[in-house]
């Protein structure tokens, strides 16, 4: 009796910390990646154009179209969007064409990719092996794909988040990196507020676009997510600061650090929970400035939209990923 009370007693506890939603809809993403990760290893198995850049380009597509307006929220299985006159053609009089031969001649890049005799531009099939098809056209190496992404986006930042994507697929193997970590020792003693959006002097009148946490010198501070390092160095604002990109298309800006983790560099991957740096105060001056305000780490989270890259509240993301980072002690 008594051991039937403790189970009941631990499957409430579970649906008040871990309701069945969250375990449900564990479960769907996981097989969201399964699909995929099969649809990305089938056009690699005929056009050689490697699933990861695949698997990028397609990720890239879906961060956009999720923050733009002007675009198609993604509704399939891929979230690559490929414009009617682009798919079609731009002379092609019928912007609905499915037809592979007339949408050649009418120079669409659209193909039919399941075999089906159709180039639709709704079939998740198509849009990955016309995607393929066209980078295959420069070559399947790297700086091949690197050209390709360049004459397809026309955008040199763009090629390079797509390129740091694949680098992160290609290293762990797997589609899903949505771990997070907080960014200092959760036994640290810190605090931390909402303070997103509030006045700025020095340098200017500005905004203050991110959520300081106040800790004491030399705290370790870690990586919250997986990532690439995109900068590293020195800025007069932010002193040493460090700022990584994630899988979802979030620049994380580390600042006022006391120093970085020792043989860490520009392009290196990182994961939820690595050593990056130290909490400090430097910064609002020349390289080597420091004291002028209490330790801290300035935390910063920024999106791209294919466009440009605006700031972002990271104060709710923070408590999230505090009480996340406790649950895994």
């Amino acid at each position: 009796m008594r051991n039937f009370i403790h189970i009941i007693t631990i499957c409430f506890l579970l649906t008040l910390f871990y309701p069945g939603n969250v375990f449900a809809a564990d479960s769907e993403r996981e097989e969201l990646y399964q699909r995929r990760m099969v649809l990305y290893k089938k056009i690699e198995s005929v056009t050689f154009i490697p699933w990861y850049y695949l698997a990028a380009i397609d990720q890239y597509e879906r961060n956009i179209r999720s923050v733009r307006k002007d675009l198609p929220k993604p509704t399939g299985l891929t979230g690559i969007y490929i414009p009617a006159e682009k798919w079609c053609g731009l002379l092609n009089p019928d912007q609905e064409d499915t037809n592979p031969l007339s949408i050649k001649i009418f120079g669409g890049i659209g193909q039919d990719g399941n075999g089906d005799g159709k180039a639709e531009r709704t079939n998740d099939e198509d849009v990955l092996y016309t995607m393929a098809n066209y980078l295959l056209n420069f070559g399947t190496d790297e700086d091949h794909i690197k050209i390709g992404l360049w004459e397809y986006y026309k955008r040199d930042k763009t090629v390079g988040i797509i390129v740091s994507f694949a680098k992160m697929y290609h290293t762990w193997q797997t589609l899903n990196l949505e771990e997070h970590h907080f960014p200092l020792p959760i036994r640290a003693n810190f605090s931390y507020r909402d303070t997103w959006g509030d006045a700025r002097g020095w340098g200017g009148r500005r905004i203050h676009e991110g959520t300081d946490i106040f800790a004491d010198y030399g705290v370790n501070v870690y990586s919250t997510c997986y990532g690439v390092i995109e900068m590293k160095g020195w800025n007069k604002y932010g002193g040493w600061r460090l700022g990584i990109r994630d899988i979802n298309n979030t620049y994380h800006y580390f600042a006022h650090l006391n120093g970085f983790a020792k043989d860490l560099k520009l392009g290196d991957m990182v994961k939820p929970g690595q050593l990056i740096g130290s909490v400090g105060s430097s910064g609002y001056g020349p390289p080597g400035t420091a004291g002028k305000f209490p330790p801290h780490l300035h935390y910063g989270m920024y999106k791209d939209n294919g466009k440009t890259e605006w700031s972002f509240d990271p104060f709710p993301h923070l408590k999230r990923w505090e009480r996340e980072t406790k649950n895994k002690k």
